[in-house]
């Protein structure tokens, strides 16, 4: 099985969000797969699977799933950017698009080169929000991140507290064991706030993504979760085109489109690493 490291959403290696890709021949071996993800210990693997009988001009799309080092996840954007960038390196796709079968549905990729580099924007699902009137919930986000919350909300398995300052989101120090205990329902949390320096550079809204309960303490970049982000603020700030940058260590930035009930993610990707695993 041929494995590749891709850092995502990021023009420059040991920045942006590193995923293993994973090209799989066989039928699924879930157990397999787990093992693999646990012992690449990134935030995700990807596995592609990409048969013999494959061929591109046919329209079948390719199934595709995600794990962390501990479970398997419904959706993963820096995964699936990487997957696309490995498929149109190694040559399986040439063409301008690629689809794939996942949990979350058919998702698509579309290539398009930029001065000299090859862009991939992502069509996946907008998340939508409701309000937490829970005051107790409230309490325990503000203790577990360490610091004052405006606002809360829930997606369908996140929740995204919306904090005062981008100086606030790149300083927090979260309490990893209480953010994991902090709800039973949501997979993770996003913290997020309008830009303030960062607005210099094009940016309209910064975030951190912190998932303990996925085995992933803070995820350096998170396209899914821009699917959440990115409806918010282009509604709060009157836009469909919106730029977010992840504050992570690493950093990475993370190009939105606004369509209705879908959202289009576009960046790049760099492979810093291609192999193949040698057991039997």
């Amino acid at each position: 099985m041929k494995v590749y490291i891709v850092d995502a959403f990021t023009d420059a290696p040991f920045r942006g969000n590193p995923a293993a890709v994973c090209l799989v021949e066989q039928e699924w071996d879930e157990t397999m797969m787990q093992h693999i993800a646990s012992e690449m210990n990134l935030s995700e693997t990807a596995f592609v699977h990409v048969d013999v009988e494959w061929e591109e001009g046919a329209q079948r799309p390719l199934g595709l799933r995600w794990f962390t080092p501990e479970v398997e996840v419904d959706l993963c954007g820096h995964a699936t950017l990487a997957t696309a960038h490995v498929l149109r390196q190694c040559g399986i796709v040439s063409g301008d698009r690629v689809s794939f079968e996942t949990k979350s549905g058919i998702l698509h990729a579309a290539y398009k080169e930029s001065g000299g580099q090859c862009e991939i924007t992502l069509d996946f699902p907008a998340s939508s929000l409701m309000p937490v009137e829970d005051e107790a919930l409230r309490v325990r986000l503000e203790e577990a991140i360490g610091c004052s919350v405006h606002e809360v909300l829930r997606s369908r398995i996140e929740l995204m507290a919306i904090v005062d300052s981008e100086q606030t989101v790149r300083s927090l120090e979260p309490n990893w064991e209480q953010l994991k205990a902090c709800d039973e329902e949501a997979i993770g949390v996003l913290v997020t706030a309008r830009a303030g320096e960062s607005a210099h550079d094009g940016i309209d809204f910064v975030s951190r993504c912190f998932f303990p309960a996925l085995g992933v303490n803070e995820d350096p970049v998170t396209g899914s979760a821009h699917c959440t982000m990115g409806p918010y603020w282009g509604a709060k700030l009157g836009k469909l085109s919106l730029t977010g940058r992840q504050c992570s260590a690493r950093g990475g930035v993370v190009k939105l489109e606004l369509h209705q009930e879908r959202v289009y993610l576009t960046g790049t990707a760099v492979t810093i690493m291609d192999g193949k695993f040698t057991f039997s």
